[in-house]
């Protein structure tokens, strides 16, 4: 298993920015065994996308994903999410959605040995990654045949229309309407991910199957509820499951491998 830091000048964020990756191409020969390395096909890929305070190395340093990335043979790239919900900033030219969502599969395709194919190639998060995984995941939709999102951080369910005052004990006003642009034009914009399904059905494209999990005592059950409900309505691919849990790594962790034996059933363990 490599375990790699890279740092690459993104044109997307107009500055240097770093990934961690996990990279299943290297294994031990035993004696008497075929050689792992053998006759192997591409990799598939999975953009892990960290949740709200967190940083490109919570995955590795919270989770089994360095496990899982070995035995499903998954390339695992986790970027930083840095607080923007992985949506563009246009005024300050940090593209956070095109940086994960097209230039790092683009740059990761063209660094490592990863199969072109879009369903090799998933996206998923937690929390305010899970958000920016269902939001990337719809917009890039040629790219990703899959979506992993866990508790996640659907807000425009709550933003949207919000007033100068408004809280929700995370953030405030301010930070959202810096985040997310006019909260009165959120609705129905490409940051919507009610309106990217859309979008998609419309133009008769194919929609990324989708995989959610929540917690059950969750603070974000009811927007997770709500998007389920309206994929739900609209006849799109999802595996939705709640479980007793809270907004947690342990809660996470659990899910991380129950989502990537979703992915698909070629996804089993290397022998």
């Amino acid at each position: 298993m490599a375990m790699i830091q890279v740092n690459f000048f993104s044109k997307s964020m107009r500055r240097e920015v770093t990934f961690s990756a996990l990279l299943p191409v290297d294994a031990p020969v035993i004696p008497g065994q075929a050689d792992p390395g053998a006759n192997r096909e591409p990799l598939k890929s999975l953009y892990l996308l960290n949740g709200y305070s967190g940083s490109n190395t919570d995955w590795i340093s919270y989770t089994r994903i360095r496990e899982l990335s070995d035995r499903y043979r998954i390339a695992v790239f986790m970027p930083a999410g840095e607080n923007h919900f992985y949506v563009d900033d246009e005024d300050k030219g940090d593209l956070h959605g095109e940086y994960v969502g097209q230039e790092l599969v683009e740059f990761t395709r063209s660094l490592f040995p990863l199969s072109t194919k879009r369903e090799d190639t998933y996206i998923g998060g937690l929390s305010m990654g899970g958000y920016g995984a269902i939001r990337n995941g719809l917009k890039y939709a040629e790219h990703f045949g899959k979506i992993i999102a866990l508790s996640s951080a659907i807000l425009p369910y709550k933003i949207a229309n919000a007033e100068p005052g408004y809280s929700d004990g995370v953030a405030n006003y301010q930070y959202f309407k810096r985040v997310f642009g006019d909260l009165d034009q959120l609705t129905g914009s490409d940051k919507d991910p009610e309106a990217l399904v859309m979008r998609l059905k419309e133009a008769n494209t194919s929609i990324p199957d989708i995989y959610m999990a929540c917690g059950t005592e969750d603070f974000l059950l009811d927007v997770n509820q709500r998007f389920r409900d309206f994929l739900h309505q609209e006849n799109v691919s999802l595996t939705y499951i709640e479980s007793a849990g809270v907004h947690n790594w342990d809660f996470w962790n659990d899910y991380i491998v129950l989502a990537l034996e979703w992915a698909g059933e070629d996804n089993k363990p290397a022998e």
